[in-house]
């Protein structure tokens, strides 16, 4: 992998890219959690990958030891991995978000936000990201 630049990532020790991958220029790869991008697989260029996430209620989201231990975050924040399989293209601008799974050979289109896993073999576009049609796979 040749990765354009600036990337940027949070900690490089989570991100796991395989043979012939291309990331293109301005990439984020938040990798508070496994992030595999699998083979022969084209990143275009300001796509963002996160990991991490928090609680959606107050309550549940801020750390209620923070006072006594300062030294923690003051909200609580879990990471779950991302995969994206084998042969997909992720246009630019593409948002994923934690615990998605791309499905081998999918296309998703360029300033998508993908919340949820997307079958292989698919175009998938917009925002939530939504698949608009079944790619034929020749033999």
């Amino acid at each position: 992998m040749m990765p354009r630049t600036p990337f940027l990532c949070d900690m490089a020790a989570n991100i796991y890219i395989g043979n012939k991958v291309s990331v293109n220029m301005n990439c984020s790869l938040m990798d508070s959690n496994r992030i595999t991008i699998d083979d022969e697989t084209m990143i275009g260029p300001n796509v963002q990958i996160y990991t991490a996430t928090h609680p959606v209620t107050v309550d549940d989201r801020l750390n209620a030891d923070w006072d006594a231990h300062p030294e923690q975050h003051f909200v609580r924040t879990r990471a779950l991995p991302v995969h994206i399989e084998h042969q997909c293209w992720l246009g630019g601008g593409v948002i994923v978000l934690p615990g998605v799974t791309i499905g081998a050979g999918s296309v998703i289109g360029a300033g998508s936000v993908v919340t949820h896993d997307i079958p292989a073999g698919v175009v998938a576009v917009g925002n939530p990201c939504h698949v608009v049609r079944t790619l034929i796979q020749q033999a």
